[in-house]
């Protein structure tokens, strides 16, 4: 089975029991949170949901787009550029939200507190020539 396919499996197995379960399972990995995102595809116009680590910041939720260090952003990152608003599952919470690219100052500000829940961005950002993007998720 290609890589996109397992990868297309796993998640939907990890999106099943975080919505079952109100994201009692699947909503940590290790001590790293993990949300759902829901992002309306820019080409397609469908819904698609990722899940994703996260921080908290002042009220906000903070994801990145690495890509695993990939050369490219991820489809969900390129679908908020394209339509900001999205949807956000926190646990049994289901909140709308609206996205914005975090600037280099406030990236700046948020890459240690990134790094310091979960030490492989770092990795990850020396792997790619790309800037890894920061993104705030600001609840509506």
């Amino acid at each position: 089975m290609p890589n996109r396919m397992v990868t297309r499996c796993v998640t939907g197995v990890h999106k099943f029991w975080y919505r079952l379960s109100g994201g009692w399972i699947g909503g940590r990995f290790g001590k790293v949170p993990v949300l759902l995102l829901t992002t309306k595809g820019r080409k397609s116009g469908r819904e698609w949901t990722t899940p994703l680590s996260y921080l908290k910041d002042d009220g906000r939720l903070v994801v990145i787009a690495s890509f695993g260090g990939s050369d490219k952003h991820p489809a969900w990152y390129l679908n908020l550029r394209a339509n900001p608003r999205a949807r956000v599952q926190v646990r049994g919470e289901v909140m709308s939200v609206t996205a914005e690219t975090a600037s280099p100052e406030e990236k700046g500000r948020l890459w240690p507190l990134i790094t310091d829940m979960y030490g492989g961005y770092e990795g990850y950002q020396r792997r790619t020539t790309r800037d890894i993007p920061v993104v705030i998720l600001k609840p509506e």
